[in-house]
C-alpha cells in the first residue's frame, strides 16, 4: 500500500503542475528483484484512488525481468523465474545480475479540469475549443 500511495503522491505532484485535473492512467516500471507483485500493487493503487478525484484510474504495470551474466558463457538462460544461482551452472564461474530494480514511473495521463473553458480562470486568453471569449 505504501508504494502505491507514493506513486499517487508523485502523480498528483506532477499533474499539479500543469494546473488542477484527473489522473487517468499510470504507467510504471517494477523489477523482478523489488519484491513488488504487479496484482498487489495495482490492487493497491484502487484502494488509493478509491472515492476520490482519480477514481478510476488504471495503474499499468511494466514487468522488468532481471538477468544473470556469466563473463565466460552470457546470459544464464535455464534459470526458473523466481530462482537465482550464486554460480555459473555450465562453467562454475560467478555470476552478476542486472535489471530488475527498476521501481519508476514512466508516463502520466491525466485530463485537465475544464472549469473556464479550457483557460485557467485568470487567464484572459480565449480558450482553446474557439468558442469562448
Amino acid at each position: 500500500m505504501g508504494i502505491a500511495l507514493e506513486i499517487h503522491r508523485v502523480c498528483r505532484d506532477a499533474a499539479r503542475q500543469h494546473g488542477p485535473g484527473r489522473i487517468e492512467s499510470v504507467r510504471v516500471a517494477v523489477g523482478e528483484l523489488t519484491a513488488v507483485e504487479p496484482e498487489l500493487l495495482r490492487f493497491a493503487w484502487e484502494a488509493v484512488v478509491a472515492g476520490g478525484r482519480h477514481a478510476g484510474s488504471t495503474l499499468d504495470v511494466v514487468w522488468c525481468p532481471a538477468t544473470q551474466l556469466c563473463s565466460q558463457c552470457g546470459d544464464v538462460k535455464d534459470r526458473a523465474a523466481g530462482s537465482w544461482l550464486r554460480i555459473c551452472p555450465a562453467c562454475g564461474r560467478p555470476l552478476e545480475v542486472t535489471g530488475g530494480d527498476e521501481l519508476d514511473v514512466l508516463e502520466l495521463r491525466f485530463t485537465p479540469d475544464d472549469d473556464a473553458g479550457g483557460a485557467p480562470a485568470d487567464d484572459p486568453r480565449p480558450n482553446d475549443r474557439g468558442d469562448g471569449p
